[in-house]
């Protein structure tokens, strides 16, 4: 079955907007890829997990599936994110483990050294592709470690990362987790400020979680982001959620003010990539990621005139229903 015609997509802008690939789970590699440059996304948050681009196994033989990745997003003019947020690519029994912040593994355990070496091939993956930045998290504290503890050995795992992102051209992006140990943007800045703001090392922010659980708006975390460390914003994943709860929603359901961050985006003069981050609706993913697509025209239609740029005309498709699975 051939692919249908690419649509109009959004508004010109110096970010890119995208579409995290964690949210096309059921969807072949290729396909999704197909999907988000039909719909006109510029680039994809790409989550390295076992259907898609598998960190596991030789290095080299991951370095060669990159590299053909790389080429799958260029011959449809889309860039990369590397997401490592994969649930279970490391443990098949507990999701997100082992962590940055855990202890070192013992007894035949994997322990922090298997989650610096997902980063570690992250790293090598990134470069092979072509994509700037590996987005990254810290994982919760686990019981019986002390936020000392969990600092320093979040510090230790960054000093072993950051020489290898360097030499490959890669930066890594940290990103602020509910009830992880870097929970908030605060927390992150204060990660930059003891390492000494090395230029390998920025922010990812998800606009949604200024909702969940920062003290201030999507918009006004971005530019808290901004004041506090200018230039530091490495990669946004873009969803909606309501306050106190970490659920990813499709926009319009929670309460994020998608125009306001948008403009605070464009008021920061970020260029990175703004990813589309809704890892539990693969199973209506044409629907909701050309949904998607609209209501982001539609807040970058606003953000933009409301900073005096002219934009663009967009594409709204009527959408089938589908049930949740």
């Amino acid at each position: 079955m051939s692919a249908p015609a690419a649509e109009p997509g959004l508004p010109a802008t110096p970010f890119v907007v995208g579409y995290g690939t964690n949210g096309l789970a059921d969807h072949r590699l290729p396909e999704a890829l197909d999907l988000v440059a039909g719909l006109g996304y510029g680039g994809v948050g790409l989550t390295l997990d076992h259907h898609h681009l598998d960190p596991s196994g030789d290095v080299g033989d991951l370095r060669r599936r990159a590299a053909a990745v790389g080429a799958e997003l260029r011959a449809r003019g889309l860039v990369a994110v590397v997401e490592t947020g994969g649930r279970y690519v490391l443990d098949p029994w507990r999701k997100h483990w082992p962590v940055l912040v855990g202890p070192d593994g013992a007894d035949g355990e994997p322990g922090r050294e298997a989650r610096v070496d997902l980063l570690r091939r992250a790293v090598l993956a990134a470069a092979a592709l072509d994509a700037p930045v590996v987005s990254f998290w810290t994982g919760p504290l686990p019981a019986g470690s002390t936020p000392e503890e969990g600092t320093d050995r979040l510090l230790r795992s960054l000093a072993e990362l950051l020489p290898l992102a360097g030499d490959a051209g890669v930066r890594l992006a940290l990103e602020p987790e509910p009830d992880h140990h870097v929970a908030v943007l605060d927390d992150a800045l204060a990660v930059l400020d003891a390492l000494g703001r090395p230029a390998g090392l920025g922010l990812t922010l998800d606009v949604g979680h200024a909702v969940a659980n920062e003290p201030r708006s999507p918009g006004a975390t971005v530019r808290r982001a901004h004041e506090r460390a200018p230039g530091a914003l490495a990669n946004v994943q873009l969803d909606d959620m309501r306050p106190g709860v970490h659920e990813h929603l499709p926009f319009g359901e929670g309460e994020v003010d998608l125009p306001d961050v948008l403009a605070a985006l464009l008021e920061v003069g970020y260029a990175g990539l703004a990813a589309v981050e809704l890892p539990r609706h693969g199973h209506a993913a044409p629907v909701t990621a050309r949904r998607s697509r609209d209501a982001l025209a539609a807040a970058l239609t606003t953000a933009l005139t409301t900073s005096g740029t002219a934009t663009g005309t967009t594409a709204t498709s009527p959408d089938p229903v589908e049930a949740t699975p």
